[in-house]
């Protein structure tokens, strides 16, 4: 093992993992965002939207997101073409953002589900004897109470992420991973390289697993 070729190539690994990392932060907010959206629906005594969304979860967390990667990488310029009526190029990152933040919604969902689902009932009722709305009652009552129970686990889904931005490879976009193999294979040093890669990946999710469980003991009430 020869690891002396590592540091020369550390500028080209850095350009992987700003990729990797940008997934990260766009997937974890889109993912947020939508999987707010999604609990709410779940939640709401609407039964058509509380049925779409309980399908719209079901069916993500029951496939792998190997495939839904693939999927998106091929079906997102063919549904442009479809709406726009011309061909629009899509890179290999967007196809793959868009891959994170749906299927990433799913779990972020059930996540933010059950932070309300732990806010006591009687608060709902206090806010609207007040004569707030429920949007008011939601976002200023509800959803800071349950974002403070649920951040633990929220950041510990984004770790998770982390891992699983590796399977861009198979579309080709140049993460840290793509990045440490393709260089490792032009120096003819792929195991070194891997090892390297999987060193960081380790690093990263151990120190912030480890940070989760200190925040975690913080905001226990």
């Amino acid at each position: 093992m020869d690891f002396s070729a590592i540091i020369p190539a550390l500028p080209g690994l850095w350009i992987g993992m700003i990729t990797t990392l940008e997934l990260l932060v766009l997937g974890v907010c889109g993912g947020v965002a939508l999987g707010t959206a999604l609990a709410l629906m779940r939640l709401s005594h609407n039964k058509t939207l509380a049925k779409i969304a309980a399908t719209y979860v079901s069916y993500f967390r029951s496939i792998p997101l190997l495939l839904v990667i693939t999927w998106f990488y091929f079906a997102v310029p063919f549904v442009l073409r479809w709406i726009t009526g011309v061909d629009t190029p899509v890179g290999a990152f967007s196809s793959c953002l868009v891959a994170f933040v749906m299927f990433e919604a799913a779990y972020f969902c059930e996540i933010v589900r059950a932070g309300i689902q732990a806010i006591p009932r009687g608060q709902m009722g206090a806010a609207y004897a007040l004569g707030m709305t429920y949007g008011q009652t939601m976002r200023l009552v509800i959803l800071p109470q349950a974002f403070r129970k649920m951040t633990p686990l929220l950041l510990q889904q984004s770790i998770i992420l982390f891992q699983d931005t590796s399977l861009v490879y198979t579309v080709g976009l140049m993460d840290l991973l793509n990045a440490a193999r393709s260089r490792g294979d032009i120096l003819g040093q792929p195991h070194e390289f891997l090892i390297f890669a999987g060193l960081v990946y380790f690093v990263i999710s151990f120190t912030a697993s480890r940070a989760v469980k200190h925040l975690q003991k913080r905001l226990a009430v």
